[in-house]
Order: C-alpha cells, then structure tokens, then sequence
C-alpha cells in the first residue's frame, strides 16, 4: 500500500513543531538559570529575605521614642589574612535615626590584600526594615600590608517595623559581616594560624 504523501508532511510538520517548542523550552530555562542568581539577589534586597539590608538614598522618617540595641558581629574568611572587628560591639539607635558605626580591618600579611564582606542581620526579619545609606560593604576593599583603616556604615531603623507582628516586638538586631577574599586577589597566609572570628 503507497504511503499517503499528505499524512507524511502532515507528520513532518508536527515534528518540527514539537522539536521547535522542545527548543524554546530549553532556552528558556537556561535563561531563567542565568539569571537566577541576580534575581534571587533583587529579590533578598526587596524583601529582606534571609536578613539581607535594604539600600536607602537618604533617610527622611521621622525618630520615634523607642529604642533598638544593634549588635555588631565580625569574622573572616579563613584564607583572608585579615583582623576585623567592631570598634564599638553594641550602639543603641531610636527606631528611624540616622546612625553611624565603624570597624576595623587590618591586614596581617606582608602583601597588598583585596577583600569584599557579605552581610545581613539577624533575626532575619528584620532585614526588611534595616535600612544601609554607606556601607563599606558595597565595595571591595584593598589594605597593603599591614595597613589598618576604619569603616564606616551608615544606617536607619524603617519604623515600619512596628507594624509587622514579627519585628513590633524586637529590641535587638545583630549586623553580621564576614569578609572573604577576592579572586584577583595576592594569596597570602598568616605566619600561623589563621585570624579567629571576632564576634562584638
């Protein structure tokens, strides 16, 4: 029996489709997995996901009389041969107040030393509503050897924590930064062990 030409190309032609949206699928997911990463970051910064802080221009809330305890929490990458610290471990800030703190980085090796620090706080709730104007967090840093500086952040409390039934209730937060080395940065190591974790 011939093969009807019409049902062949009819056959075809639902190949090619079928191949065609397999294609498109398949783009599409490798275009949601590439940018996963950046969306998942821009979804923390709206939220506060995880703790992460929100970035604030400027601060225009009114200071309320009520006080949060910030606590400041310090440490380093194991292969980053830096000491970091606090230089205050505890400030209290009335809940929409401007507030500036500082740490203390200093390179403990004898070559030029590039790192950037990953933060949030904790309880994690809170990161809706902790609000970084400066931070030198947003940059990587670069000591030489032996150098120490001091960074500032500069920060505000949303007072629109006192309407979320998690955060309403919280008198302390904890700002944690860990500082990791970056790629193109010199390798160094200490003379012995590495820095401890500084916790304030």
């Amino acid at each position: 029996m011939q093969p009807n030409p019409e049902s062949a190309e009819q056959a075809s032609r639902r190949n090619r489709r079928v191949v065609a949206g397999c294609l498109s699928a398949l783009f599409v997911m490798g275009a949601v997995t590439a940018a996963s990463p950046l969306l998942y970051r821009l979804f923390c910064q709206a939220t506060g996901y995880g703790g992460t802080t929100q970035r604030a221009e400027g601060n225009l809330q009114y200071v309320l009389d009520r006080t949060i305890t910030v606590r400041f929490d310090s440490n380093v990458a194991p292969n980053l041969a830096w000491k970091f610290e606090p230089v205050v471990s505890t400030i209290d800030v009335k809940i929409g107040e401007t507030a500036l703190a500082f740490f203390r980085a200093t390179n403990l090796s004898d070559k030029p030393l590039t790192g950037q620090a990953a933060f949030n706080v904790t309880p994690e709730t809170f990161g809706a509503y902790f609000n970084k104007i400066e931070c030198f967090c947003f940059k990587e840093q670069t000591l030489q050897p032996g150098q120490s500086v001091e960074m500032p952040v500069t920060f505000f409390i949303d007072a629109k924590m006192l309407e979320d039934r998690d955060t309403a209730p919280l008198s302390l937060v904890t700002l944690s930064y860990v500082f990791f080395p970056l790629a193109h940065a010199a390798d160094a190591t200490l003379p012995s062990a590495p820095p401890a974790n500084t916790g304030g």
